[in-house]
């Protein structure tokens, strides 16, 4: 499955800052779609779009990020107007980390079928070793006088409940899809 993005997702992601991007740039137009499909439909095979309709890669206070899901919804109706139901896309939620739940269920109304989440399970692995650094100070480093704790500063220590925290975020991704027991083949 191949997966394209169209359109400019905001902030800031692998050293690419887009957050002075022209906000105009951050909403996919029903015509991009429509080009989109244009380009892809004669190579055939399956492929997913991830439109965008102001998502930004990492995470802001409320009200900073304005998504605007019915942009999803106009470019599929226009493209499956022009060519039909098989032209429906598949879409990605780029972007999702911190959205809405109310924001969620309206793109899967309109086709979203995988959202990408990388900040919130970063942040999720990250808030156990917060806890850990912050219960354990005093014994992680050597001092002068003292040897650290080597049940606290080996990382088998706290990395069990990173990678639990961390599970706990994509399931309830998967929740926030209604994406439990379901997969893009049926």
């Amino acid at each position: 499955i191949l997966e394209v993005e169209i359109g400019v997702v905001g902030g800031e992601e692998d050293g690419v800052d887009n957050s002075a991007t022209d906000h105009a740039k951050l909403y996919t137009s029903p015509q991009d779609m429509i080009e989109v499909y244009k380009a892809l439909s004669p190579i055939g095979g399956r492929y997913m779009l991830a439109a965008t309709f102001g998502n930004v890669h990492g995470i802001y206070k409320p009200g900073n990020v304005v998504l605007k899901p019915k942009i999803l919804k106009e470019g599929q109706d226009e493209v499956v107007k022009q060519f039909g139901q098989k032209a429906y896309f598949d879409l990605v939620f780029h972007g999702g980390s911190g959205s809405d739940i109310a924001d969620i269920h309206e793109t899967l109304e309109y086709g979203v079928v995988k959202m990408n989440v990388d900040t919130d399970t970063q942040y999720a692995f990250t808030e156990p070793i917060v806890a850990h650094v912050d219960a354990n100070r005093a014994v992680l480093l050597h001092t002068a006088t003292e040897v650290a704790d080597k049940k606290k500063f080996d990382p088998r220590s706290y990395l069990k409940k990173c990678e639990e925290n961390m599970a706990k975020r994509v399931t309830r991704a998967c929740q926030d899809l209604r994406a439990e027991g379901k997969t893009v083949w049926r």
